[in-house]
């Protein structure tokens, strides 16, 4: 499998990990608090499949950045977190960040 795939299934795992975080109300709710583990560990797995062909820095970076901008957005969008025009700005610039680490990681892989 392409190793940009699996970091994007990566990202995708830790992205729900943190949204079971959130529902989890601090683990005191088994169910989301369960799907915390098995999203965090399918993530981590994941993300050790991708840095067999991607190099660590840049492969991190797009995992903390993608998840970072994808959870802000949830939060956003389903967990009523304001939505300022900085706000939005910043999450622009993490975007574009993740956008040229990606363009300039993809002749490694």
């Amino acid at each position: 499998m392409n190793p940009w795939t699996v970091l994007l299934l990566a990202i995708v795992c830790e992205v729900i990990g943190t949204t079971n975080l959130k529902l989890s109300r601090g683990f005191t709710e088994i169910q989301p608090s369960a799907l915390v583990v098995v999203f965090y560990g399918a993530s981590i797995f994941l993300m050790a499949l991708a840095l067999r062909e991607i190099e660590v820095g840049v492969a991190y970076a797009i995992w903390a950045g993608m998840g970072t901008a994808l959870i802000a957005l949830i939060g956003i969008l389903w967990f009523g977190d304001q939505a300022t025009l900085p706000r939005l700005a910043f999450l622009a610039c993490v975007i574009v960040g993740v956008v040229g680490l990606h363009l300039t990681g993809a002749a490694q892989a």
